[in-house]
């Protein structure tokens, strides 16, 4: 498990939505692990949930495979690469040069076109087989557009449910396949009782020791933020610049820096732990704000997903979950648009380096790695 999400997180440009796909790819077309309607209901689940959708999917991956360790395997494999490369930018350790970075980097951002149209593609086939789901694909794409917020995106998987209770109980819904989730539901109430515990806790313990508060500070982003990595920049910034612990300018540095790497943007947290102005710095800091911000992450999929998995098979909850993965597939569509295809085609060489990657991972099978590889090459060399 810790292997095959390493590779990921060496790969997976792109963002939290590009990471779906390259998750779908693996998991759903390549290793036959789960099937479309189980991967999105998991997508689904994760999405409406606080802290980074694609890193709470890896996780819970992990925990069906793999239990408890399958889960902290795979978010290591996966956070690692952009953590420890982040940290040596706050070293002042050059890692990519200046005068390639905006070709190359370019080059990762048109890959991720592909690697999304890939991912809607194939999960509109499975998840909006009629045309009452296609509509409703469509309307969420179109609200999610409208309306760019973490809110708007719940919003709309909420729609997605009721009109999946409304227009979708008279079409004929397989069972779902279960998802293997090796935690009892006691284990979910201990694991929410603690992450609650600690939400309230960590606050008072904080207000005579700073290095507790600094804990705080990013426990409580983890916990509290909707909309995935983008978002939580932001936050950060109001948190730690201030609060002085991180100059503005340093903050702004990796700001930049975040954007060059793979895998998660929550990692971000490792770069802020390291360049602290505290006692609270380097490696230990870095680990510690690493962990602080995903801690949530862990104590919230752990605590919701094993009553998840019996809701998903109640027949009711099966049309509002069809509802949902349609209303996935729009958000995907949503994403597809902006960010992705607006930050990265900006021509008719795009364009056609674009149709190209897609044809590759379409219709020759080219491995997705693969395809980031030469993206990236290509991008640097135009």
């Amino acid at each position: 498990m810790f292997w095959i999400f390493l590779r990921l997180g060496l790969t997976s440009f792109g963002g939290p939505i590009a990471h779906l796909g390259y998750f779908r790819e693996e998991f759903v077309n390549k290793r036959k692990w789960f099937d479309d309607p189980s991967y999105a209901d998991v997508v689904a689940l994760c999405q409406f949930l606080p802290g980074p959708a694609s890193s709470q999917v890896g996780i819970s991956i992990g925990l069906s495979r793999a239990g408890i360790p399958g889960a902290i395997a795979a978010w290591l494999g996966f956070t690692l690469p952009s953590a420890v490369v982040l940290v040596a930018f706050a070293f002042g350790i050059s890692i990519y040069n200046e005068s390639l970075s905006a070709g190359w980097l370019h080059g990762l951002k048109v890959v991720a076109v592909a690697i999304v149209a890939q991912a809607i593609w194939g999960m509109a086939k499975s998840l909006t087989p009629d045309f009452r789901r296609v509509l409703i694909a469509l309307g969420s794409a179109g609200l999610a557009i409208l309306f760019p917020t973490a809110m708007g995106q719940m919003g709309v998987i909420v729609l997605g449910a009721i009109l999946g209770l409304i227009f979708i109980q008279g079409i004929a819904i397989p069972p779902q396949t279960p998802i293997r989730i090796p935690l009892s539901r006691r284990a979910g109430i201990v694991s929410l009782v603690i992450f609650a515990s600690l939400l309230v806790a960590l606050p008072f313990w904080g207000s005579g020791h700073e290095n507790v508060k600094i804990i705080d500070s990013f426990f409580r982003t983890g916990s509290l933020v909707f909309g995935g990595g983008h978002v939580v920049l932001p936050l950060l910034k109001s948190e730690i610049v201030n609060n002085g612990w991180v100059s503005s300018d340093a903050f702004m540095a990796g700001y930049g820096a975040v954007q060059a790497v793979p895998g998660p943007l929550f990692t971000f947290a490792a770069y802020l732990g390291a360049m602290l102005n505290t006692e609270l710095t380097g490696w230990i800091g870095a680990g510690v704000c690493l962990l602080a911000v995903f801690l949530p992450s862990f104590l919230i999929v752990f605590g919701v997903l094993p009553f998840w998995e019996k809701l998903r098979q109640i027949q009711k909850m099966r049309f509002a979950v069809a509802g949902i993965n349609a209303s996935v597939v729009g958000l995907l569509m949503a994403a597809f648009y902006n960010p992705v295809w607006t930050s990265a085609i900006f021509s008719v060489k795009d364009f056609v380096f674009a149709l190209g990657c897609f044809i590759l991972l379409m219709f020759l099978k080219a491995p997705s790695w693969a395809v980031v590889i030469l993206g990236a090459i290509v991008g640097g060399l135009l």
